[in-house]
């Protein structure tokens, strides 16, 4: 749902719409951006420094999560950075149950997200671990059931642009995520966050292009949700590591706060809540 409110005359689009979606039967407010913090369970991802292999690392990583402020911890097994290979279904199973019941040990009562792409591993996460969302990566396109289950377990849905474009980047990628959006209304699904999908199909001056024109996305009337945290595009074009890439992704963060985005996927949580706090002061004193 949208309501149109004053903008601060220096920010493209915080705080000019109010969304909610509906989490486990609450409304989650997102008038106010939300941070989503990054809990991984594989051994082979990007980010060395996020890989969570025993016990006490993800029980520690959850209480750090939440507490410097994240909203939602967004789980995931499977690596889907470029040139990775997937994980069978039964072991990217096998290691989203192990760390999803230390989780619901340590949080029983957290919002927590599935970053999946295989409809029956977003089944088994709401059903037996009542995990509240779905971050899909591939659009729907890698698992054709998986539109059809969202619908049925009645969870809100992250729809990513996951796809390589040929001509105008933005009228494709609107193009493909309306058609996705309407598909998912069809089914019955209600809450959809959009994801632009930033390093997936996309070239670096892409990525640039699409952090330039964020904005132009809210045309589809979805709350945005941002993943930058520390990726390709930033220490490419910096020539560092991602161990290096705390400060550009907070730079990035800002940018896309000031377009719009109602939530920020990322490793470095209180970092990025200090980001929106300082740039809805911004905002407020500017109104």
């Amino acid at each position: 749902m949208a309501n149109k409110e004053g903008a601060c005359p220096y920010v493209l689009v915080m705080n000019q719409t109010h969304y909610t979606i509906n989490v486990g039967g609450q409304l989650m407010d997102l008038s106010r951006p939300v941070v989503m913090g990054i809990l991984n369970l594989t051994p082979d991802s990007f980010y060395a420094d996020s890989r969570m292999q025993t016990e006490d690392e993800v029980e520690a990583r959850v209480r750090q999560i939440l507490a410097e402020g994240a909203a939602i911890i967004d789980v995931g097994a499977c690596s889907t950075r470029p040139g990775a290979s997937f994980v069978s279904e039964a072991e990217e199973i096998r290691r989203l149950e192990w760390g999803l019941q230390v989780l619901r040990r340590v949080a029983p009562d957290a919002v927590v997200s599935v970053d999946t792409f295989r409809a029956s591993v977003a089944r088994r996460c709401v059903e037996a671990y009542g995990v509240q969302i779905v971050n899909d990566i591939s659009g729907g396109d890698q698992d054709k059931a998986m539109f059809p289950t969202v619908a049925d377990l009645g969870v809100p849905y992250v729809l990513t642009h996951n796809a390589q474009n040929e001509g105008d980047l933005l009228a494709g990628m609107l193009q493909y995520l309306g058609a996705r959006v309407e598909r998912l209304h069809a089914l019955g699904v209600k809450d959809i966050l959009l994801d632009p999908g930033f390093g997936f199909g996309k070239t670096l001056e892409e990525n640039y292009l699409l952090m330039r024109r964020l904005a132009d996305l809210s045309v589809l009337e979805l709350p945005l949700l941002v993943g930058v945290s520390r990726k390709s595009m930033i220490y490419r074009l910096l020539d560092i590591t991602p161990q290096e890439s705390l400060n550009g992704t907070t730079v990035l963060h800002t940018l896309a706060l000031m377009q719009g985005a109602a939530v920020l996927r990322v490793h470095d949580v209180r970092q990025a809540v200090e980001t929106i706090k300082i740039t809805q002061r911004v905002c407020s004193n500017l109104e």
